[in-house]
């Protein structure tokens, strides 16, 4: 079995989900003698391919040109799906982020592939990969069995550990993939960073605030505990349509799908659009003043109680046992 893994990079760096995809891609090729080959796209990436190594990459095939500095989702799919079948690949893992999201239809659909996507668990059953994924807005999991004969999985970040790395190295083949101007139809012309904050969909804690802070400002407290905690702030959907926060905050369905270590919930009733994008958190507290509130139902430990008082007393005693006051 050879399995193409997608490395995502922004900025000549590599994402936590290009090692978390390739460590996932190891694992398999570990347990059916495979071989897994890396895939990094980009302008200036050759410098930072061998690192996969270090993660379990047996080669590392890069493809460079200036016009794939920013990305491009026609582009992209052409090279990623011209690689897998260089390379015979029987299997493509992306992460499942927003671009591996767009990029992994796309892919399938080149390599007549199925696809299954948002997985959070691989399995090795005789010989072939059964693949778990949420269904139901995260209520429940069911497993699939893809039976094309290239096969499609796009990864929940954070769900698959990356671990740290070996400190190996792998070799880096530079491959030419020819692109025509059709393959730049569609491409990112500038990208631009509101701050340097910590990305949701890639923060190991996350702290929410919901629509029961009642205004933009009380997210002050938020963004403390979080900082306290060395997070990311989040939010729900009502409180991004009401124009508290930013949508690139957005926890749920229609916004981002977060698999933290710890999630802490605070004044978020729990609608099954929120459940859906945070349920597999690893640990999930709940703070809320309603007893019955639908979050309750998820979480591994509930506080009824107000925030207001809670969460300034929780960041207190957080910083006391960090020793950062």
């Amino acid at each position: 079995m050879k399995i193409i893994a997608f490395a995502e990079q922004r900025d000549n760096k590599f994402k936590k989900p290009a090692f978390e995809v390739v460590k996932a891609a190891r694992r398999v090729a570990d347990q059916t003698g495979g071989e897994v080959v890396a895939v990094v796209v980009g302008s200036g990436v050759r410098s930072i391919a061998p690192e996969l190594g270090g993660y379990g990459a047996h080669k590392v095939v890069v493809v460079e040109d200036a016009r794939l500095a920013l990305y491009s989702s026609t582009a992209y799919a052409t090279i990623v799906a011209g690689v897998a079948k260089t390379q015979a690949a029987n299997v493509v893992l992306l992460p499942a982020t927003a671009m591996g999201k767009d990029l992994a239809p796309r892919i399938a659909v080149k390599l007549d592939a199925g696809l299954a996507a948002d997985c959070t668990a691989l399995t090795v059953d005789q010989g072939d990969i059964l693949a778990t994924r949420p269904v139901y807005a995260g209520k429940a999991l069911t497993e699939i069995r893809v039976k094309s004969p290239v096969k499609v999985f796009s990864l929940r970040p954070n769900v698959f550990t990356a671990g740290t790395s070996s400190g190996g190295t792998a070799p880096v083949e530079v491959v030419e993939v020819p692109l025509t101007e059709q393959d730049f139809r569609s491409i990112v012309k500038e990208v631009k960073q509101s701050s340097a904050k910590l990305d949701v969909a890639e923060a190991d804690i996350i702290v929410t605030g919901g629509r029961g802070l009642k205004g933009p400002e009380n997210f002050a407290m938020i963004e403390e505990l979080a900082a306290t905690l060395g997070g990311a702030v989040g939010a729900s959907r009502a409180v991004v349509d009401a124009g508290w926060r930013p949508h690139d905050e957005q926890v749920g369905q229609t916004g981002k799908t977060v698999s933290p270590s710890l999630y802490i919930a605070v004044a978020v009733s729990g609608a099954i659009q929120h459940l859906a994008g945070m349920s597999s958190s690893k640990y999930i507290v709940a703070v809320n003043r309603d007893k019955d509130a639908p979050i309750f139902q998820v979480a591994s430990y509930g506080i009824v109680a107000d925030a207001f008082e809670i969460i300034p007393a929780l960041s207190a005693e957080v910083k006391k046992l960090l020793g950062k006051q």
